[in-house]
């Protein structure tokens, strides 16, 4: 697992209990089926009416990828760049066909059998960046997923509240219930607050910074095949792709290790 996804929801499940521990009634008061019905159902019926079913499915589905670590994997993917300029100015753009067949990044080959097919430099362009365009949105929609529950979770422990305060306010001819009763009205409210700031907008965050890092990816790609393309020395085909990258990350490819060395 993601090691600050792993670290804040350790943290922040603690700091919750311990606050609902600290009334000295018990963690037991926190806990209420109907409001839970009412806020998770609610909230992820609500989902349902905006987006089509297969979207739904889709986007719970991806939530793996906020919790699975990810990196930049700068060394593969220059090295592997780089490397195919060295060749292709050895021995032609034609020799890196066997050699793209074997690439594990689909991406990658599609872009290195076009230029091997001999496509115009502009329309590789446009071809890879039509698919990262839709790439693009596909991570916009479940993030927009997420992002709805954030907003329908709050929304829905309010009604919960609601529903709750019209059921003591119709008992009022015994003010002993009043008191537990406005607990248990509130508690939608508060897994409303709980699931939206602590569960489905990080959630919807963090799938917007693995977006982010695919996409840088995929354009180091684009900017690395079309130097490819147009035969340019692979050192400088090197210190371009690196330029995409913060300091930190510049000395972590293979070719920098094997300079150093």
């Amino acid at each position: 697992m993601d090691i600050s996804t792993l670290l804040g929801l350790v943290v922040g499940s603690t700091l919750i209990l311990w606050g609902m521990s600290q009334g000295g009634s018990g963690l037991a008061l926190f806990f209420n089926v109907p409001s839970i019905a009412i806020t998770v159902g609610g909230g992820v019926s609500a989902v349902m009416v905006c987006f089509p079913l297969p979207q739904v499915i889709g986007a719970m589905k991806v939530i793996r990828n906020a919790f699975l670590p990810q990196s930049l994997d700068t060394s593969n993917i220059v090295g592997t760049i780089v490397s195919f300029a060295e060749k292709a100015r050895r021995e032609g753009l034609l020799t890196l066909e066997e050699d793209a067949s074997e690439l594990n990044n689909e991406f990658l080959q599609k872009a290195i059998q076009l230029v091997v097919d001999g496509t115009d430099p502009e329309l590789v362009r446009d071809i890879l960046e039509i698919e990262l365009a839709f790439l693009e949105d596909r991570h916009k929609l479940g993030r927009d997923i997420f992002e709805m529950l954030g907003m329908f979770f709050p929304a829905f422990g309010m009604i919960g509240t609601l529903i709750g305060l019209i059921a003591m306010l119709a008992n009022l001819d015994d003010p002993s219930s009043i008191g537990s009763g406005m607990a248990v009205a509130l508690i939608t409210t508060f897994y409303g607050a709980v699931l939206a700031n602590f569960v489905a907008l990080p959630i919807a965050k963090k799938l917007s910074v693995r977006s982010q890092e695919e996409v840088l990816m995929r354009q180091v790609i684009v900017e690395g095949v079309l130097s490819i393309q147009n035969g340019e020395n692979p050192r400088i085909v090197h210190e371009k792709l690196k330029a995409f990258f913060p300091p930190r990350l510049r000395k972590s490819d293979k070719k920098d290790k094997e300079e150093e060395g």
